[in-house]
C-alpha cells in the first residue's frame, strides 16, 4: 500500500525558558554560558530543610503567554511534585503542574495566504528546568546551572499534520513568544526545545494510532526531519504486518534517524502529588487585566498591518516582522516619509546589512531611526542622491555623527542650480558632436551616456531629475 494511504497525527510539546533574572523558586541567576554549577544554591541544590520562593515575574511571562495563545487563565491553579530519578535533578522531583495547569485550551493560528489554520493548545504549564548531564568518553558530568530555570511547557493537541506544519507552528509560537518578552527563543542555548509526539493511521480512520515521542529537539530543521523520518519508519512497520511499540525516541542528527530511548512513560510512573511547600497559586483578575493591557501587537496583526497599510509584500513583511527589534526600527524611520517601501528596501538591506556584518543587534549597530529617516528625508525632496546616502550612511554607522552632519561633511548635497546643470550640458554637447548627430539620427540609447557625461562633468552631485529635463530639450534642439 502507498505511503500516500496514510496521514501523520502530530503534537508538539514546547518548552521555553522565561525571560527573568532568577530562578522560578530561589534567587540564583539565570544566565547562560556561566562556569559549571556557579549559578546554585542550596534551593535549586535540592537540599534538606530550603523551601521553595515563587518567583512572581515568572508567573506573569506565563500570564503573557497564555492571552497571546488565546488561552483561558486560570484564577487557581496548583503546583505538584512530579517524581523521577536522574542525575540531573537534583531533587528527584521536579516542581510543576499538571491536573490545574495556569492555562488551559487556546490556539496557535499559522502564517499563510489561504484560509486560517489552526492548531489547538491543550495547556500551558509552569515548570522548573531539570540540569544538564553531560556526558564523555569514560565519564558523565551534571551542571546543574539550568536547574530550577523558570519555564512554560506548551503543549498542543494531536492537529499537526506534516512536518512543514510542524515548523510553521514552532517558528510562529517563538515569534510570539519573543515579540512579547516571554523568552528569547534561543534555541542554540536551549531555551526553546521541543519534544514531538508521532503517530500515523490510515487516511480517514478517527482512531489513533501508537505515538512515539521524540526527545529534546532543539532546531526547525531537526523537528521536521526527525517527524519526516518517523512517519515513514512507522508506515514501513505497519505496511510489514507489524506494531508500532509505544516508546521514546532520541533524534540522531549524524545518521538522520530515531533511536529507542527508553518505554513510554506514563502519568502514574511521575507519582503526581500536590507540591506541599507551595500554596495553590492565585492569579486575581486585575493582575490578568493589567497584563491584557500591557500586551503589544502580535506578528500577524503585524504582518496584516503591514501588508494592508504600507502595500508591502509578503517577502518584504517577512523581513521586516521577522524579529521585533527590527519591525520597531522600521516603524520609527517612516514618521514624515512619503513612500513607506523606500523605508522598508533600507531597513532590509542597509541596515540589517550592518547589523548582520557587525554580529551587533540593530540599536548597536546602526544609526538612531530618526538619523535615517533625516536621511532618506534628502533623499526624497531630492537633497541628495541615493548613492550619497549610502556614503553618508556607512560614514554614519562608524561616527556616530547626525545625517545633516555628515552629508555636510562629505560635501554629499546634491546640486540642482538649472543655470549650472545647464552649463554642463552645454559643454558635453559641444564635445561630443558625433554623438549628438546620433542621437538625433534615432539613436535614442545615447541618451544614458550624455546623463553619465553631466553627471561625471559635475562630481556626481547634480540632480538627474534636472539633468535629464535640460538634456532633452537641448538635445532635441
Amino acid at each position: 500500500m502507498s505511503h500516500d494511504a496514510y496521514e501523520a497525527v502530530i503534537g508538539l510539546e514546547v518548552h521555553t525558558h522565561l525571560l527573568t533574572r532568577s530562578k522560578l523558586f530561589c534567587g540564583c541567576s539565570t544566565e547562560f554560558g556561566r562556569g559549571p554549577n556557579e549559578n546554585v544554591c542550596p534551593v535549586c541544590m535540592g537540599m534538606p530543610g530550603v523551601l521553595p520562593v515563587l518567583n512572581r515575574h515568572a508567573v506573569e511571562l506565563a500570564v503573557r503567554t497564555g492571552i497571546a495563545a488565546n488561552c483561558e487563565i486560570a484564577p487557581r491553579s496548583i503546583f505538584d511534585r512530579k517524581s523521577y530519578f536522574y542525575p540531573d535533578l537534583p531533587k528527584n522531583y521536579q516542581i510543576s503542574q499538571y491536573e490545574t495547569p495556569i492555562c488551559k485550551g487556546g490556539y496557535i493560528e499559522l502564517p499563510g495566504d489561504g484560509a486560517a489554520r489552526r492548531v489547538r493548545l491543550v495547556r500551558i504549564h509552569i515548570e522548573e528546568d531539570a540540569g544538564k548531564n553531560i556526558h564523555e568518553a569514560n565519564s558523565s558530568l551534571v551542571d546543574f546551572n539550568r536547574s530550577g530555570v523558570p519555564l512554560v511547557e506548551i503543549v498542543s493537541e494531536p492537529d499537526i499534520r506534516s512536518a512543514e506544519e510542524a515548523g510553521a507552528y514552532l517558528r510562529e509560537l517563538r515569534d510570539i513568544l519573543r515579540y512579547i518578552g516571554a523568552s528569547d527563543g534561543r534555541m542554540e542555548e536551549g531555551s526553546f526545545r521541543c519534544d514531538v509526539n508521532v503517530s500515523v493511521r490510515k487516511k480517514g480512520a478517527s482512531e489513533y494510532g501508537v505515538k512515539t515521542e521524540i526527545k529534546n529537539l532543539n532546531s526547525f530543521r531537526f523537528v521536521e526531519k526527525a517527524i519526516e523520518h518517523e512517519v515513514a519508519r512507522q508506515i514501513e512497520v505497519l505496511e510489514s504486518g507489524g506494531k508500532v511499540a509505544q516508546e521514546t525516541h532520541l533524534w540522531d542528527p549524524d545518521r538522520e534517524e530515531t533511536r529507542p530511548m527508553r518505554s513510554k512513560e506514563f502519568a502514574n510512573d511521575y507519582r503526581y502529588f500536590p507540591e506541599p511547600d507551595l500554596p495553590p497559586l492565585v492569579v486575581p483578575p486585575e493582575m490578568i487585566d493589567a497584563i491584557r493591557s500591557s500586551m503589544p501587537e502580535l506578528p500577524a496583526a503585524r504582518r496584516a498591518r503591514y501588508a494592508r497599510d504600507y502595500g508591502l509584500s509578503a517577502y518584504e513583511v517577512g523581513v521586516l516582522t521577522a524579529e521585533k527589534d527590527t519591525a520597531d526600527y522600521f516603524e520609527a524611520v517612516l514618521p514624515g516619509l512619503k513612500n513607506a517601501r523606500t523605508a522598508a528596501n533600507w531597513v532590509m538591506t542597509e541596515v540589517l546589512r550592518v547589523s548582520n556584518e557587525s554580529g551587533k543587534p540593530i540599536a548597536q549597530a546602526a544609526p538612531p531611526a530618526s538619523e535615517v529617516r533625516a536621511l532618506l528625508k534628502m533623499v526624497e525632496d531630492q537633497q541628495i542622491s541615493l548613492n550619497a546616502a549610502k556614503t553618508a550612511f556607512a560614514a554614519m554607522c562608524k561616527s556616530g555623527k547626525s545625517a545633516d552632519a555628515t552629508v555636510a561633511e562629505l560635501g554629499l548635497a546634491q546640486v540642482s542650480d538649472e543655470g549650472a546643470i545647464a552649463a554642463a550640458c552645454d559643454k558635453v554637447i559641444a564635445a561630443e558632436a558625433g554623438k549628438v548627430a546620433e542621437y538625433r539620427g534615432g539613436r535614442d540609447k545615447l541618451f544614458g551616456f550624455f546623463v553619465g557625461q553631466v553627471m561625471k562633468a559635475m562630481g556626481g552631485k547634480a540632480n538627474p531629475k534636472v539633468i535629464n529635463e535640460i538634456l532633452k530639450k537641448k538635445l532635441a534642439g
